[in-house]
Formats: C-alpha cells, sequence, structure tokens
C-alpha cells in the first residue's frame, strides 16, 4: 500500500530505529514509547491485521514472527530475564491505529493489568 506508514518504514523511504531486519520482517524502535523499551515487529509485506494474515493462509511468517523474531529481539534487549508484553490490536475498537498488522513488544518496567 503505498499510502500505509509501515510499510514506507518496511521500505525504508521513512527513517527508524531498526533493532531486527530479515526478508520478511522489520522491528523498530517506536517513536512514541509506551514503555521504556518499546518496539514494533512488522512483516514487510502489508497485512492489514492479524485476520488478513490469518485470511492469506501466511501461517509460516506468523509462527516465524512469534517463535523467531520477538523471542531474539527480547533477549538481545535483555528483556527474556525479567519479563515483557506482546500485543496486537486489531481494528478500531482494539486500538489499532495504524492499518498494518503489528505487534508491540513492552518492556523495561513492570507491566500491570488490565491495561486498558
Amino acid at each position: 500500500m503505498s499510502d500505509c506508514l509501515f510499510c514506507k518504514i518496511a521500505q525504508k523511504t521513512i527513517p527508524a530505529d531498526i533493532v531486527y531486519e530479515d526478508d520478511g520482517v522489520i522491528a523498530f524502535r517506536d517513536i512514541e514509547p509506551q514503555a521504556p523499551l518499546h518496539i514494533l515487529v512488522i512483516p514487510k509485506r502489508h497485512y492489514g491485521s492479524l485476520m488478513d494474515m490469518a485470511e492469506a493462509d501466511d501461517g509460516a511468517l506468523a509462527s516465524h514472527i512469534m517463535t523467531d523474531v520477538i523471542p531474539q529481539v527480547a533477549r538481545e534487549l535483555d528483556l527474556a530475564e525479567n519479563g515483557f508484553r506482546v500485543v496486537t490490536n486489531i481494528g478500531r475498537d482494539g486500538g489499532q491505529t495504524v492499518p498494518h498488522l503489528h505487534f508491540h513488544i513492552l518492556g523495561g518496567r513492570s507491566l500491570q493489568w488490565p491495561p486498558g
């Protein structure tokens, strides 16, 4: 999508503080962090939400993000030992503000529940 903010970050036409990248995924620091460490993990291919990824039957990429990318980023940023939160918002009522699938990695302090 030509007007998608996260697609532009993935294409590197908008700069970002990238902490991880491979052929299908990019992870970068959120510009409005909600915790001391706040990383966004996105597929480079545009999916509007997790529902779109499910409809595309792209379970391999979803698995890669959850079992490879997020744990690696958490370890590299020293979040694994004390813990962290992974969140994805789906749709307007779910709090999704950028219509490109993304996962938030939040950590660096004790996180409370419920979140909102």
